[in-house]
């Protein structure tokens, strides 16, 4: 058994450490990540310029790209056909709702949907690492569960947990994503030369974080695993659309 694991924190994150030592008592590890933090680089591959990996004292590489980079070269060339699974983490803060949408962490996850084992993406709902700890023997349990599923191909879990001590999670639910409101304005910035320039705001809240959804899970002290597809087509708008398209045509 041949774990690739990679993260968008960077290849000297604590979590990505954890995650490492947690998994490597269950299967052979390899570590491919970003050399810096990429977080909310999402699915994007470096086409303008060569990704150069570079290896630790400890074994893993670093690499100048993003984590979607990271896997994929990985997969394709520095451990060719010799990967299992794919595991993305420990993310530091939440990957919820939306939040996948921009989450390297997820993005991870997804680019080793080719594999026949379910990758997996895992984030501690906070930016402490008091309870790292306790994520990392999750995401150990839930990994070395993995071969009694039986998912449809291309399904990726995204596993949200609480930053609590383990003996205070209450347990595991399956939850749909929620969805945050929109985000806050962009934040204006100038520099001493007077030349101005933005940072990206916080996320929004919570709009939909009712029950069954991953928002209410984490904050009810429960692990939220959200099960992903790559598929984004929107079937239920099929008839409706189709005859607009008609009518137009």
């Amino acid at each position: 058994m041949r774990i690739l694991i990679a993260n968008d924190d960077g290849v000297l994150a604590p979590g990505l450490a954890a995650l490492y030592a947690s998994l490597s008592s269950y299967a052979e590890c390899m570590v491919v990540a970003p050399h810096e933090d990429r977080s909310g680089a999402s699915s994007s591959l470096s086409l303008d310029k060569p990704l150069r990996p570079f290896e630790l004292e400890n074994g893993f590489i670093g690499l100048n790209g993003t984590p979607t980079d990271c896997v994929h070269l990985g997969l394709n060339a520095l451990y060719e056909d010799r990967v299992d699974m794919v595991v993305a983490g420990i993310n530091h803060g939440a990957n919820l709702g939306d939040d996948v949408l921009y989450s390297g962490t997820v993005a991870a996850a997804l680019e080793g949907r080719f594999l026949k084992r379910p990758a997996m993406a895992f984030s501690l709902v906070g930016r402490q690492t008091d309870n790292l700890q306790s994520a990392a023997i999750i995401a150990q349990r839930m990994v070395a569960a993995h071969e009694q599923l039986d998912l449809p191909p291309r399904t990726i879990l995204n596993v949200n947990i609480p930053n609590l001590p383990l003996d205070h999670i209450k347990g595991i639910r399956l939850t749909r994503l929620g969805h945050r409101s929109r985000a806050a304005k962009p934040v204006k910035w100038v520099d001493p030369r007077g030349k101005e320039g933005y940072w990206i705001s916080v996320a929004g809240d919570a709009e939909d974080g009712g029950e069954g959804t991953d928002f209410h899970a984490v904050m009810q002290g429960y692990v939220s695993v959200t099960p992903l597809r790559v598929d984004k087509t929107h079937y239920e708008v099929f008839d409706h659309l189709g005859q607009w398209l008609e009518g137009l045509g």
